[in-house]
């Protein structure tokens, strides 16, 4: 035989055979959480009342679906990181099954979101496993993302305080989770083509090296329309995230410090700014610092928030033995608070280890993409759901300002969730791609 065919003719099995190794891994962590959802929606069905029943055959339904798109990947031979799905799985049964504890009507609706979540998933992965196109319609995004982001300004209803929603009568939309996608596959596209540049500039100004206009005003152009427009629609949680997605990327792409402490500076000028300009800002930071003051109003959503993971102590009451009816909008900013009355703070302490390993699988897809945009595309999406989720946690325990952004994939919300899904397909495209590296 020849010793070339024969090379040729065994790579394919060798590698189909390390795919489905691979996706044995992701398998057996999908029975897992299996088990672990099947643990709590019983805990639900067996428990008083009967309105939480549903939980079971929901729960059922949304590990089958899971295993659904897991073994669609393994039979296409796909090459995604097999540790995201299943860690996104056990957040998502987290998320349904409190929802289901909190209020069955915002459990069952989750429950449809998360069926649309995977199916935009599987086709993310399906559609857009070529994502390398994307580099190519950075303006394109920029236009789209100014759009949706001014449709609710005059269009929008206001709930929570922030006019960021559309009302199409059977569903709400909030566009801006969605921009952030958008603003991250810009700012990958326009980093990557104008690193260099933004690295080593094209003119000196006493001793630095800086760029030209050309090359730093698109971006800051992008970036500060976006938060302006952020402001107007009273959207604080998102602004935060987008100035912070935006700083982390251009310090990844360009490692320059002095871009860091800028943009720093400007986020300080810009907070005092907004401190004194407007008064829900302003009130937002008096609860941040006292909100034992203001515990009979403006205060109770984090003075309870506060009440309850204290009283869930090292392991909780337990699931379904906590009172987070008294917490205001536990079902979406809140969740969190919930989850660690009743579970306490070793089950908050997983939720947060989660998150990491998530950071932690972003960053290595990142550090082994192929080329910049790969590379800052994983990043900013890395650095994006990491915020998120820091954001929102900081907020309930009063490291920071309470701001109104859902924790990914527990809080109630479809256009948060399928958003995340859309980024989590993205993020195992990349992944797919850096399988294929020499």
């Amino acid at each position: 035989m020849n010793p070339g065919t024969h090379k040729l003719g065994g790579r394919p099995d060798k590698s189909k055979r390390v795919v489905a190794g691979a996706r044995r891994v992701e398998q057996n962590l999908l029975l897992l959480v299996g088990v672990y959802m099947l643990a709590g929606t019983l805990v639900l069905y067996l428990g008083p009342g009967t309105a939480a029943r549903q939980a079971l055959p929901a729960g059922l339904a949304v590990t089958a679906a899971f295993f659904v798109v897991h073994f669609y990947w393994k039979w296409s031979g796909y090459k995604g990181d097999v540790f995201l799905l299943p860690v996104v799985a056990v957040l998502s049964a987290t998320g349904l099954v409190f929802l289901f504890r909190l209020n069955p009507a915002y459990g069952l609706r989750q429950f449809v979101w998360l069926l649309i979540g995977l199916l935009v998933l599987v086709l993310t992965t399906r559609l857009l496993i070529n994502f390398r196109f994307l580099s190519d319609y950075k303006y394109l995004y920029a236009l789209a993302g100014l759009i949706a982001l001014i449709l609710p300004i005059f269009f929008g209803r206001e709930q929570g305080g922030a006019k960021s929603w559309l009302d199409f009568g059977v569903f709400y939309l909030q566009p801006s989770e969605f921009v952030k996608i958008l603003v991250v596959l810009f700012l990958a596209s326009f980093l990557a083509e104008n690193r260099a540049v933004l690295t080593a500039g094209t003119r000196n100004l006493g001793g630095l090296a800086l760029p030209g206009p050309q090359e730093w005003f698109p971006l800051v152009a992008m970036w500060g329309v976006s938060l302006l427009l952020l402001v107007f629609q009273k959207d604080l949680g998102t602004a935060l995230i987008y100035f912070c997605t935006f700083l982390a990327m251009v310090y990844i792409a360009t490692s320059r410090v002095l871009y860091t402490l800028f943009g720093l500076g400007l986020f300080g000028a810009g907070a005092t700014a907004s401190y004194y300009l407007f008064g829900h800002v302003r009130a937002r930071v008096e609860i941040w610092l006292d909100p034992w003051s203001y515990i009979d109003t403006t205060g109770y959503q984090v003075a309870q928030s506060l009440f309850a993971i204290g009283s869930g102590g090292l392991f909780g009451t337990g699931l379904g033995q906590g009172y987070p009816e008294f917490i205001p909008a536990v079902h979406t900013d809140i969740i969190f608070s919930a989850f660690c009355e009743e579970l306490g703070l070793v089950g908050g302490a997983g939720i947060i280890v989660l998150f990491m390993i998530i950071i932690y699988r972003g960053l290595k897809t990142a550090l082994h993409s192929k080329d910049d945009f790969a590379a800052l595309a994983a990043s900013g999406l890395t650095a994006l759901l990491g915020l998120q989720a820091f954001i929102i946690l900081a907020g309930v325990t009063k490291l920071l300002p309470l701001t109104g952004v859902t924790l990914p994939f527990m809080s109630y919300g479809g256009s948060s969730l399928v958003a995340n899904f859309i980024l989590l397909g993205l993020l195992l495209n990349i992944s797919n791609e850096a399988q294929d590296s020499p």
